[in-house]
Formats: C-alpha cells, structure tokens, sequence
C-alpha cells in the first residue's frame, strides 16, 4: 500500500531501482532550445533584400472580374445644349397651294422634258454680253404658251398683259443675269448680286374665279416654259397668289410671305459669296457649299424677307438646290396665269429698292 502511495502522491520523483532508489530534480534554468536571457536581440533589417524589387498591382480588376450589379453610367440630365447652336429645322412644305394648281399631266410631261434635256454647262460670255448684262439691258423672251401682249418701255423696261383664262406661261430673260464663270466670287473674289423688279398693274379673271396671279423667280436653262418658275429643277421663285416660296418644289411650295396685290411692286435677287468658313480638310464636296448664296424679297421698295439656299432640306421631300448654287448661268424669270397687267425693270435706276 505504502508503493502506491508514493507514485499518488505529491513526493520528488523516484528512481525505482530497489535499493539504490533516490529522488531526481530538472537542472535549473530553461531548455536548450530556449533563447538565454543574457542573449542580445537583433529585428530584422527594415529594407527587402538586395535584388527585390516591387511591383505595384495593375490598375483596374482582373480580367476574369465581372461588374454584373455596377449601375449603367451616370447621365446628368439636367445638362441642355444650346439649341441656338443648332440650324434651322427644315421648312415643312405643302402638297398643294391653296390658290392655282397645274394639272398632274402637266406636271409628268415638265418632268419628262427635264430628264430629256439637262441642264446646260455655262461658257464664257463675250465681253458684249457681259457688258449688256452689266447696263441692264435685258430683253424678255416670249414662249410659245404666252397668250397676250409685250413692248419694250425702254431700256431694260418691259410691260405687258396675258388675257384672261391664260394658261401658264414663263417669261425668260434673253441673257443670263449671272454668268456663272466670270462672276463667281470664287474666281472674283468679290460679291455679286442680281435682282429685278416686278410692278402688278391689275388682276383680271383667270383660270378659276377671279384666278390670275404672277410669280417671279430665276432659272437655269432649258426650263419647260407652259410651267411657273420654282416648280422644276434649277429654278426657284415667289408666287403672288399664295406668298410661298418655290425651289426645285413641283408640289405646294412653303410659307414665305404674304400674296402680291395689284398695285405693288415686288422684287426678287440673289446675292453669291464666300462662304463664311473654308471646307473642312476630308469633308465631301456635297456636304459644304462652295458659294454662298442668299435670296432676298422686297415689297415696294423695302427688303421684306429671305432665306438661305443652303438652308436646312426636307430629305424626303426637298429635290435640292441643282442648277441654284452658281455653278450654272441663271435668268430672269416671270411666271404668269389668267389675266395679268405687269411691268418689269432690269435697270437700277428704276427700281424702288436700292442696294445700299
């Protein structure tokens, strides 16, 4: 009992080897392993060691990384641009005028006629002509489809007068008011301006009830004279009876101004220039107008309204500017329906409006 007892118990450990039993105690301090207190410390150096060198990780996730919950970009809304930047939206154009209308046999056949005889290339004028032009001294030339009377009043004045129910009928000048090859202002430098003048003495009746009208404009050549000016391609023009503007517009034409009245004299001109900024370097000649040019309207001697030829086209609608843009020779035009007294002025002293 005693032997159990002392390997229960809290006694010195026991060598149990009969009678040379004795009691054996751990030398004192620690292990071998441990650090000796007496040791000195060394931390490690505070720089990596020579040769390393750290790389900073790649900007932006990995490419595996997808941003499946990230929100769509942020747009601030509330950020408008300014609309005064923009161009004008494009006139909107009527199916019909609400005065005179051409039949729609009339209106194939011009369009027939166009396709068959294109427009001509302009020439080099003789000097002559060039200074005929320059004086004013242009000629009307009557069509075939003209049903009426017209004189010469004088040097570059005309008057004249369609009997009542006339069909339509286009007056043209006998030389071209502006010569595309000498007075471009790309070949000039400089502007160059035509106009003339129309006075309505009276309306008489026309086609319809009191239908009768005139219209003024400027055509490039050959043009389909039994139809108004504006109505086919390489023309445009002002109507009397309904105040729109017509350009290359076999249709309705667009709003412009009022109706032309018996008694008043009305005026039509075009003015060429440089435009304003070069073409930018690869852009298409189409896209960039090489002349600048821009129409104007008077009313007894006061520019009343214009617009820009260049101006912002109706796509499906619009047929473009073809034969206007001072690439080809272009006249004098006076469109006239029903019964009409007119007078017309080439020369700048006879005119109410003058150039400033």
């Amino acid at each position: 009992m005693g032997f159990f007892k002392s390997l229960r118990g809290n006694q010195p450990d026991t060598i149990i080897g009969g009678e040379n039993s004795h009691s054996y105690n751990p030398p004192s301090g620690s292990a071998s392993s441990h650090r000796p207190s007496d040791q000195q410390y060394f931390a490690p150096p505070p720089n990596p060691p020579p040769g390393h060198t750290e790389y900073p990780p790649p900007p932006g996730p990995p490419p595996s990384h997808k941003f499946e919950d990230d929100p769509p970009p942020y747009h601030d809304w509330t950020v408008i641009p300014d609309t005064a930047l923009l161009p004008p939206p494009p006139s909107l154009g009527h199916e019909a005028s609400p005065a005179g209308n051409a039949s729609l046999s009339e209106a194939d056949r011009a369009h027939d006629w166009c396709r068959t005889y294109p427009l001509i290339r302009p020439h080099q004028p003789a000097k002559v002509h060039h200074e005929i032009v320059s004086s004013g001294n242009i000629e009307l030339v009557k069509p075939r489809e003209f049903q009426g009377t017209l004189s010469k009043a004088g040097l570059g004045s005309w008057k004249g007068s369609t009997v009542p129910g006339s069909r339509d009928a286009c007056l043209l000048g006998s030389l071209p008011s502006y010569f595309a090859l000498p007075d471009s202002p790309l070949i000039t430098g400089m502007k160059k301006n035509i106009y003339f003048e129309v006075k309505i003495l009276a309306y008489g009746r026309g086609r319809g009830s009191d239908a009768s009208s005139l219209a003024l404009g400027w055509c490039a050549l050959p043009y389909p004279t039994w139809r108004m000016p504006g109505w086919e391609r390489g023309s445009l023009a002002v109507h009397g009876d309904d105040g729109r503007k017509y350009v290359n517009d076999t249709w309705g034409g667009k709003d412009f101004t009022g109706p032309i009245y018996a008694g008043q004299t009305v005026g039509l001109g075009m003015e060429f220039s440089i435009p304003d900024a070069p073409p930018e370097y690869g852009s298409l000649p189409a896209q960039t107008p090489s002349i600048k040019v821009d129409v104007f309207f008077t009313r007894d001697g006061v520019k009343e309204s214009g617009w820009s030829l260049h101006e912002e086209l109706d796509a499906q609608n619009d047929l473009g500017i073809d034969g206007l843009d001072g690439q080809y020779d272009l006249y004098a035009a006076v469109g006239l329906f029903g019964g009409v007294e007119f007078e017309v002025n080439f020369r700048r002293d006879r005119w109410l409006w003058q150039p400033s």
